[in-house]
């Protein structure tokens, strides 16, 4: 069963790091950002590419 998991504050530090760990784990991630869009989309793109 895929967990789909909302991580608030996902673009950068600690939310970043949570998002890329549990997609690591196999999870589905959606990342949510306040206002630095640039970063959200680079984590997006990291998560992306682990397949």
């Amino acid at each position: 069963m895929t967990r789909i998991v909302l991580v608030t504050g996902g673009g950068r530090g600690i939310g970043a790091a949570t998002a890329k760990l549990l997609a690591r784990r196999g999870h589905d991630v959606a990342v949510n950002y306040q206002s630095n869009v640039a970063a959200a989309q680079k984590v997006v793109r990291e998560i992306e590419a682990l397949g």
